[in-house]
């Protein structure tokens, strides 16, 4: 069956934009940096409750026409929600994936904007995975000062597109206005004098990621010279907002190596990216920007939200070419517990090079 696309990037783009706008009203209201409760996958806090109802009952309805499984938190997380209720999942004709607020901690302290995140895939029951998503659409979630915000979207072969819209009426409704938003990723070759970074956003992988970062500059660069500013490092604690840095052309070179960071380090699974994070990886696709798994393969998992993942992300495929090679042999290098990995990352360590 031939998936109506048009009409799924439309409808994502009205229910990010609900969000959005439940967002922009919930700032007002309450506590949104408050824990609501504590999942499998992260904790959920004030701004993640006030957005539920929204997308329960946006889905509720479009389900009616177009029967979903959808995989989120607080979606019964393991198995995922069938919309309408009470129909049969093996009969949805579509999995969706959903973040509803990617970058929960910079937004919910004001200090950065979020993004609401989604994927959606022909329904192949449990197999269905990252890869088979064919429809992806990401919208930024505003701090209190901004009066516009982005939306990307793509879909599979047919390139990535952007907009930048007005957030009206105070998050109360209302037609934003639209401007066209240039998809530009850096063509620049090499990391000097532009933004590239390993995310180090909480104590437990530091020492190794600030390790591998400064080998990448020595390698690429030269010795480090502290007199001047060679190579910037910007902190987004946000998959999304990553991805939306390296494809509109603000960063060079980005990669999160947290699972696999704790694996080298004989540390339990901690706090990383899970497939719900990295849904829109379709979009930095279309764009033209390589994202892979930490070892150069293709980046897949299955669609669900506790699997992790690490990931690194290039403007181009020049850059690629040049950190890649040393990121690899950094991290095999460290890598001494392969019999311990489970099946995707076997998988993933046998697959042969490329991107999705």
């Amino acid at each position: 069956m031939s998936l109506p696309t048009d009409e799924i990037v439309t409808r994502l783009r009205e229910l990010q934009r609900l969000i959005r706008d439940a967002v922009v009203r919930a700032r007002g209201a309450g506590d949104l940096a408050s824990v609501s409760r504590v999942s499998s996958a992260d904790t959920i806090y004030g701004i993640d409750a006030a957005i539920e109802p929204v997308l329960e009952g946006y889905l509720e309805h479009w389900g009616r026409t177009l029967p979903m499984v959808v995989i989120a938190e607080g979606l019964e997380p393991e198995t995922g929600r069938v919309f309408p209720a009470g129909s049969d999942p093996a009969a949805a004709v579509v999995r969706m994936i959903f973040d509803p607020v990617d970058g929960t901690r910079g937004l919910m302290y004001d200090k950065r904007p979020a993004w609401s995140l989604a994927g959606v895939a022909p329904n192949k029951g449990e197999a269905t995975r990252l890869s088979d998503i064919v429809v992806a659409v990401m919208t930024e979630l505003p701090t209190s000062k901004m009066g516009r915000a982005d939306v990307l979207w793509a879909v599979k072969g047919g390139g990535a597109h952007g907009a930048r819209e007005t957030i009206a009426d105070g998050g109360h409704g209302g037609a934003p206005d639209v401007t066209p938003l240039p998809i530009r990723p850096s063509g620049a070759a090499g990391i000097d004098h532009g933004f590239a970074m390993i995310s180090n956003f909480f104590p437990g992988t530091k020492v190794l990621s600030s390790e591998l970062m400064e080998h990448l500059v020595a390698n690429l660069v030269g010795p480090a010279d502290v007199t001047k500013a060679t190579v910037f490092e910007d902190q987004y604690i946000s998959t999304g907002g990553q991805f939306y840095e390296l494809i509109v052309g603000h960063d060079r070179f980005n990669a999160d190596l947290r699972s696999l960071f704790y694996r080298i380090q004989q540390q339990p699974p901690g706090l990383c990216v899970h497939p719900y994070d990295a849904c829109t990886a379709l979009i930095a696709a279309e764009a033209g920007v390589p994202i892979t798994d930490a070892l150069g393969n293709p980046l897949d998992a299955p669609l669900d939200v506790t699997t992790g993942m690490s990931w690194a992300g290039y403007a181009n495929a020049a850059l690629r070419a040049s950190v890649e090679p040393l990121l690899t042999a950094f991290l095999r290098e460290r890598l001494k517990m392969e019999p311990q990995m489970n099946a995707d990352e076997r998988r993933s360590m046998r697959g042969s090079e490329g991107v999705w």
